[in-house]
């Protein structure tokens, strides 16, 4: 989700936790886009205190990549570009040091580039011109890929609805027992899908914000306000607004995921930010930390990342088949060792993995994000 989140719970979890941010953003001189003088338009935005001017301000029509640094400051780490109020690419967690991009093919249009927490938070990028389209074949492979997207979102979202209602009747109904074995099985689904939520502003936090994530823990919502009710205050009493908010918000998710629409970017872009989910917050242990099932999160970042890729596949196997391969074998290494770890349908207490264990995830995690990050690039 879009707010800062806490990177640590103890020195190990802190080693991990950078090693992948570093991979997921790109590193210093990462070129994951469109390169200057090469086919599309590079954009250089520089977070500051003061803000995050887009350089330049306008570009043609087309592939544009967006390459973000940060010039010193603690308090801007997050740049999205927005249209409409919905966010269509962003690099978070973009601490000094750091650098990272994100690649769009843009139609032309009036856009909005976003930093929250800077003095002019909100920026005006401007798309002129029309650009002409790649190869007919490649187009077709594309138009398909996002059609699917499309329906993979939909059907994840209306097996979230049902499963979110189950899990939340238990918790009306003061189960602790029922709810607790339906709380991981509903958030499969939404742990698929989550960059598709974060798109919609707010309704990702309302829906998955832990506590140190909102201002005002009495109003706090979502899954994670009844993690901690079930596993850590062992009591559901006081929950039923919890889990009526919950249900609307999961409705309100299915209606807005009905209409939406998606480039190929944007799937590739969403897949890195699902490898950014498991490194900020699943390898850690930090996401589900009460209920340690954070295992069956980081299985369902993985399988909604691998599903995007796998819709990319044959356009990307035109422009780069050596990657192509490289990322099916790399999604294939993380899921296997998955595998080590379920139990039935589920999985183990995250709390009862090792060290060694987690950091042997979190490289192969590591592997993986580094050359997915490329594919924004190659499908723009």
């Amino acid at each position: 989700m879009r707010p800062i989140r806490p990177r640590v719970l103890g020195a190990v979890a802190a080693t991990l936790s950078m090693g992948l941010l570093a991979a997921a953003c790109g590193g210093s001189g990462s070129t994951t886009g469109a390169a200057p003088g090469g086919p599309g338009s590079t954009v250089k935005v520089e977070l500051s205190d003061a803000g995050c001017q887009p350089t330049p301000e306008s570009v043609a029509a087309g592939p544009v990549t967006f390459t973000v640094t940060n010039a010193g400051t603690a308090k801007v780490t997050e740049a999205e570009l927005q249209s409409d109020g919905r966010i269509l690419g962003e690099k978070e967690n973009i601490a000094a040091g750091i650098d990272g991009d994100f690649a769009l093919r843009l139609d032309a249009g009036t856009y909005s580039m976003y930093c929250p927490g800077a003095a002019k938070d909100t920026w005006t990028f401007t798309v002129t011109a029309a650009a002409a389209p790649p190869a007919s074949a490649v187009v077709t492979s594309l138009t398909t890929a996002t059609t699917q997207y499309h329906d993979y979102v939909v059907s994840e979202v209306n097996a979230l609805v049902p499963a979110t209602k189950a899990f939340t009747d238990a918790v009306r109904a003061g189960d602790i027992a029922k709810a607790k074995s339906l709380y991981a099985p509903a958030r499969v689904h939404y742990e698929s899908v989550e960059p598709v939520a974060e798109s919609f502003g707010d309704l990702d936090p309302a829906i998955d914000a832990r506590v140190n994530d909102v201002a005002d823990p009495a109003a706090w919502t979502g899954f994670h306000r009844m993690e901690k009710a079930l596993w850590a205050d062992n009591s559901l009493a006081g929950m039923t607004p919890a889990a009526d908010a919950l249900d609307a918000d999961i409705q309100k998710l299915k209606t807005n995921v009905a209409t939406a629409s998606y480039q190929p970017a944007q799937l590739a872009n969403g897949a890195s930010e699902l490898l950014d989910e498991v490194s900020t917050s699943k390898v850690t242990g930090e996401e589900d930390r009460y209920s340690h099932t954070d295992l069956s999160d980081f299985a369902a970042n993985i399988a909604g990342a691998r599903k995007a890729f796998e819709l990319l596949e044959p356009a990307l196997a035109t422009k780069d088949a050596d990657l192509a391969q490289q990322l099916q074998a790399r999604f294939s290494d993380v899921t296997t060792a998955l595998t080590t770890y379920q139990r039935g349908d589920g999985y183990v207490d995250y709390s009862t993995v090792s060290p060694n264990d987690r950091r042997k995830l979190a490289n192969l995690v590591n592997a993986l994000a580094e050359p997915l990050s490329q594919v924004a690039g190659k499908v723009v």
